[in-house]
């Protein structure tokens, strides 16, 4: 069986590309028998966790995006052009080291004089619009349905019956977790009187011999956290905390009838309604750190010695901040769109979403806009592990799977770092119809709140990555159309034959060409090929 290092002199796309005086063949990754390509045994170096979604399947064997090797190739000698890249999240840390030199500015605007001095709509708004104003929590939208009580809403029944599951799901989770970390504390305060200190190691847990019960049950307990790679029972505890602060979130605020989370002062079920919010898009505290994440992703900036390197260069980060701690209003997502392609947006990404959506055909006639208008919208597939031509998940480009309303929507299911038949991450949602193409989503490394770095997974992590994707051939290729630049994302990429585990079901194993409509993954340095050919 012929190798992809074979392959890669044999087939594929293949063009000249000129520069510097001087004409290189450059041969793209193949799209036949990929799968021919060794599975990667060990483990992902330090380096590699971080980078992963840029490095190519040919030469590392895990599955990223052939990004440096598309800069060391392709574009290392060229100079594109500036490209505006809206984020439509939750806030952006604008001060961030790896950040603050890649933003848009709204050079028609005088900074905090309190005027709207370009006449577009919105005050002082500098490097974007904050549509959420003060707030931060918020309500899902089933529950905000169920709240307005109005049983005539066709969605009012189905939101009672997600809402009871979810409740009572959370609070079996809480129950859960408030139990493992009294038995956690419990055997940490075990071992410390055991040993007299409270840096004990696991060397000296694995030497406890003894008949005494709580001392055995607390050097199982300590003997289990070290074998998952917690250095300590008070590490474990953090752990914990961190996501009971998370699941507490969900009860008190997400999924509570009677809790008030908006502060804007507008009706959010009257489009026409509008100016409200202010310019600061800076995260209201730390822990709101996915909209900083996301932007990252696209476009922290390359090879200054810092935390994280973006996919693209020659990107300005629009940051609009419209999606709380909580489900998004359908209001500020159609009016962010249009806020984004108002002000020269070419690309938005949008790393949210919900399964029910009170107005989604203002946001679905926001999407049509922005297609009209030439603009690129890549959104998040969603991390429920479903099928979206089946279940709902908004927004979307489309009514009951009936024609698309939009030919520059992207829609990205989330990758593994490993090749092979776990690369779909277990909670990517996916869709023959309704998924375009999948790109790494689980565990990326990009920027966090107050200049540090962190991982994340989700389809969030996944669509910016095609949203960066996006930007550099916009930004390489500006003659070419949105509509193109879809098409060259969606035939550029790595078409799969492997058969994968879906949803995380190791019963549920399919080819991976089934699971969206290109049935391949994204592949920047094929993309920048095939754009030239196209710009030619």
């Amino acid at each position: 069986m012929k190798t992809i290092q074979t392959l890669l002199t044999i087939t594929g796309i293949s063009l000249l590309l000129s520069g510097c005086g001087s004409t290189t063949l450059v041969v793209s990754t193949p799209i036949e028998n990929i799968d021919s390509s060794p599975l990667k045994v060990s483990e992902l170096t330090e380096a590699e966790k971080h980078n992963w979604g840029h490095l190519d399947l040919a030469k590392d064997t895990i599955p990223g995006m052939s990004v440096d090797k598309a800069y060391s190739e392709i574009i290392k000698n060229k100079k594109g052009k500036s490209v505006i890249v809206a984020v439509i999240d939750s806030g952006i840390d604008i001060n961030h080291e790896d950040l603050n030199d890649v933003l848009w500015t709204n050079e028609d605007e005088i900074p905090n004089n309190g005027k709207d001095d370009d006449n577009n709509g919105y005050i002082d708004d500098i490097h974007g619009w904050n549509f959420l104003g003060d707030g931060y929590d918020e309500q899902l939208e089933m529950v905000r349905i169920i709240a307005s009580g109005d049983t005539s809403n066709p969605e009012y029944a189905d939101a009672v019956a997600e809402y009871e599951k979810e409740f009572e799901k959370w609070s079996s989770r809480k129950a859960q977790y408030d139990q493992i970390s009294q038995q956690i504390k419990l055997a940490d305060e075990t071992l410390v009187k055991h040993f007299g200190k409270k840096d004990y190691t696991k060397k000296e847990v694995d030497a406890i011999n003894t008949e005494d019960e709580d001392l055995k049950r607390a050097a199982q307990i300590a003997s289990y956290m070290f074998s998952n790679g917690l250095d300590s029972l008070g590490e474990a505890l953090e752990e914990i905390a961190s996501d009971l602060e998370g699941i507490t979130d969900r009860l008190n605020y997400n999924l509570n009838k009677d809790f008030k989370g908006r502060k804007t002062g507008d009706n959010p079920d009257d489009l026409s309604d509008v100016g409200y919010g202010n310019g600061n898009v800076l995260h209201v505290k730390k822990s709101e750190s996915h909209g900083t994440h996301v932007a990252g992703i696209i476009a922290a900036e390359r090879n200054n010695g810092l935390g994280a390197n973006g996919v693209a260069n020659n990107v300005e980060i629009m940051s609009i901040r419209a999606v709380p701690n909580g489900d998004e209003y359908d209001k500020d997502v159609a009016l962010a769109i249009r806020y984004a392609v108002d002000n020269g947006a070419k690309i938005i990404n949008g790393s949210f979403g919900k399964s029910f959506s009170p107005h989604s055909d203002w946001v679905r006639e926001a999407i049509a806009y922005a297609s009209k208008n030439d603009v690129v919208f890549v959104h998040a597939a969603g991390n429920d592990s479903n099928d979206v031509d089946t279940a709902k998940n908004y927004p979307d480009d489309n009514l009951n799977n009936g024609p698309e309303v939009s030919n520059s929507y992207i829609r990205v299911g989330a990758l593994a770092p490993k090749y092979g038949s776990n690369l779909v991450a277990s909670f990517s949602n996916y869709g023959k119809q309704n998924v375009d193409v999948f790109a790494p989503g689980a565990s990326v490394y990009s920027t966090t709140p107050e200049n540090e770095y962190g991982s994340k997974g989700g389809t969030s992590m996944a669509a910016p990555a095609v949203a960066g994707v996006a930007a550099l051939i916009r930004s390489y290729y500006p003659k070419l159309s949105a509509a193109q630049v879809k098409k060259i994302i969606m035939d550029s990429g790595l078409a799969l034959k492997t058969k994968v585990v879906v949803g995380g079901d190791t019963n549920d194993i399919r080819p991976f060409s089934e699971l969206c409509k290109s049935g391949r993954i994204v592949n920047a340095y094929n993309a920048l090929i095939m754009a030239s050919k196209l710009d030619k």
